[in-house]
């Protein structure tokens, strides 16, 4: 993608939250990252590149184009990018590629007497996991906080009632230092440890307005006593309950495998957002594009969009969340309209997500339709500095180059939609002019360009630029008088010195400002052709003099010295080529005479 392409597509992106997927031209995902403005973080990839590293360049060189997905949080654009990275495996990312996941959840065990621990792998056994949560210093905190305030036992002995009934155990260390309340010997019942689990999970929740208004009291008490390092410490446990909540609509271990999708359009298209959520995790999104041909039902469309995707990417999730009813026929799923809840999140993330995308394509038609390219713009200012009728979108210019009246010949480049057209550039030898005579060289070539251009009935460019001042301008126009072109095509001529613009008929030159994008694409032209000129009279100069030296050699003509010159191009390369070589180019006796005059004075004529 290029850096004018993406300043085209850099209006439409959110300055939300979300992640970025650059993909090539296959559709394979190359990088995948995250932002908390995409706007902003996209937009750094196309700035000054003297700065960027060299597998940035390659990795921006190689997208075709860029997707993005918006979410609620810069937490949630982390959870989505670690999910989508695991998923795909884009060749630039470096880093959550390995197995070994950076997210924490904490697990309240499906047992007896249940253990509360943090874990980064999720197991399907029936218990209780909250989070996942990204910064691990601070799920310690509440880990430990929890431990402190609940003493809840650590070990992993088999707490049955039989068990504590025959004694098997005895109190450990735990107990001993106030860290567990032993239930392992009946010190401590099951339903009295249920209820610290049940209050733990309501502070994992979020709901733990209890806990905060006993934490409240007695920081009050601690500070009342003057105890201000325990009043400290309760005040800190109190500022860790109402900073934490841990929960994403991202990665959610409440919800194991199941799609979403969203719909949203207008009056020509029906836009629908896929959400594919394996194991908890959005490991894909994508949006489908439908084009209405009747005036069909939401439910229709919806129902065709996701049989579509769910073949694309082959999904076997027997059950699917989707904003209303739809029926599929010849599938046994469970359709799922949520009101409340994870899942409810979940569709809420979909339709934002599907409303961004139809806002953006209204954005891109708008844009598209009130915006100037470039080089339209560039094109149009030159029509009005100009006072054309038409917009200039075919423009040749002419030169002529000799020196010291040896060897003149003129040059045409063609410019197309501003741009140089290499392919139409040509050359002519001036065949009429004898001596250095611009002017007429200008006559003859710009009536052979334009007798041409008729006779093949090309067409013809709008704008005709000629460098030179009045004396070229004024000989072009006699040519195009002579093939009644006069007023067909608009005729400048541009002087060097001060960049004056000439008209025919008009002694009162034309003087566009110097910053003006139009002079510069006039000035542009002129140097192309310049330049172009320039190389071809040198090539043919040099043609000339090897030519003449060739012609000096007795009993070589002009036909044998154009062979010659055909076959070796250059002096050195005859003198070093083998006798039969020349033989085969000009004949036995041509190459006699050639051996013979190199072998007369070799150090004269090398």
């Amino acid at each position: 993608m290029t850096t004018d392409q993406f300043k085209e597509f850099s209006p439409t992106i959110p300055t939300e939250p979300g992640i970025y997927k650059f993909i090539d031209g296959e559709g394979t995902i190359l990088y995948v990252g995250k932002a908390k403005s995409l706007r902003n973080r996209l937009s750094s990839y196309f700035g000054d590149k003297k700065y960027q590293q060299a597998k940035t360049k390659v990795l921006v060189r190689h997208a075709h184009h860029i997707e993005f997905t918006i979410v609620e949080t810069e937490h949630d654009a982390l959870l989505l990018e670690n999910s989508l990275i695991k998923k795909h495996q884009p060749r630039y990312n470096v880093m959550l590629k390995d197995e070994k996941s950076p997210l924490i959840y904490i697990c309240i065990k499906n047992e007896r007497f249940p253990r509360v621990f943090l874990t980064r792998r999720p197991i399907r056994d029936g218990s209780t996991y909250f989070g996942p949560y990204l910064q691990k210093f601070r799920v310690e905190q509440l880990a430990e906080l929890i431990r402190k305030l609940f003493q809840l036992r650590t070990c992993t002995l088999h707490l049955s009632q039989e068990n504590i009934d025959k004694q098997k155990f005895k109190p450990c260390l735990e107990y001993h230092i106030k860290n567990c309340a032993a239930p392992c010997v009946g010190f401590e019942t099951e339903e009295a440890y249920n209820r610290k689990i049940e209050q733990i999970k309501n502070i994992l929740k979020g709901n733990f307005a209890a806990v905060k208004t006993h934490l409240r009291e007695e920081m009050q008490v601690f500070a009342e006593n003057m105890q201000f390092e325990q009043a400290q410490i309760a005040k800190d446990k109190l500022s860790l309950f109402e900073d934490f909540q841990g929960k994403s609509t991202v990665v959610n271990p409440n919800i194991h495998d199941v799609d979403v999708f969203a719909i949203a359009g207008d009056e020509k298209e029906a836009f629908v957002n896929y959400l594919k959520v394996v194991n908890g995790a959005i490991i894909h999104t994508y949006t489908l594009t439908l084009t209405k041909n009747l005036d069909e039902e939401r439910e229709t469309l919806l129902g065709y969009a996701i049989q579509t995707l769910r073949e694309k990417f082959s999904s076997i999730t027997q059950e699917l969340i989707v904003p209303f009813p739809v029926a599929l026929s010849g599938e046994d799923l469970t359709i799922t309209v949520p009101k409340i809840g994870d899942k409810k999140k979940l569709l809420e993330l979909s339709e934002k997500n599907v409303q961004y995308h139809l806002l953006q394509k209204k954005k891109q038609a708008a844009s598209q339709t009130g915006r100037q390219t470039h080089a339209e713009r560039i094109l149009r200012t030159l029509q009005a500095d100009l006072h054309m009728e038409e917009v200039p979108l075919w423009i040749e210019c002419f030169d002529n180059s000799n020196l010291q009246g040896s060897n003149p010949v003129s040059s045409c480049v063609v410019f197309r939609n501003a741009k140089p057209a290499k392919r139409d550039y040509r050359h002519y030898n001036v065949k009429s002019v004898e001596g250095p005579n611009d002017f007429a060289s200008m006559e003859e070539v710009v009536y052979r360009r334009y007798k041409r251009l008729l006779s093949e009935g090309q067409g013809l460019p709008q704008l005709v630029i000629i460098d030179g001042g009045k004396g070229q301008l004024s000989a072009a126009m006699k040519s195009l008088k002579a093939l009644d072109l006069e007023g067909k095509m608009t005729v400048v001529g541009i002087a060097k010195r001060l960049e004056e613009i000439y008209f025919p008929d008009d002694p009162v030159p034309l003087h566009i400002n110097k910053k003006s994008e139009s002079l510069k694409l006039i000035q542009q032209a002129r140097n192309e052709a310049h330049r172009f000129g320039i190389t071809f009279h040198r090539n043919q100069r040099s043609k000339n003099f090897i030519k003449t030296e060739l012609t000096e050699i007795p009993g070589i003509g002009a036909k044998t010295a154009d062979k010659l010159l055909q076959r070796f191009g250059s002096l050195t390369r005859l003198r070093a080529a083998a006798a039969e070589e020349v033989e085969l180019a000009v004949g036995k006796a041509a190459a006699g005479k050639v051996a013979a005059y190199f072998n007369s004075a070799p150090e004269e004529k090398a």
